[in-house]
């Protein structure tokens, strides 16, 4: 299930402050960091996401 598009909106990634995207065709939904310098991946577990940068991970 997808997050609602006004926390989408008030989230921020933790690292870098950038806004994030919500990507949810995957196996696994993740919140993407837009920044240039960052983009970091978090997870999203049971429609809640996990915006800690130790279990962050960076997109190939």
């Amino acid at each position: 299930m997808p997050l609602e598009a006004g926390l989408l909106e008030i989230l921020a990634c933790p690292a870098c402050h950038a806004p994030l995207s919500d990507r949810t065709e995957a196996d696994t939904p993740e919140l993407i960091c837009t920044g240039a310098d960052c983009g970091l991946a978090y997870p999203v577990r049971d429609d809640i996401p996990v915006l800690l940068v130790d279990e962050a991970r960076r997109p190939a």
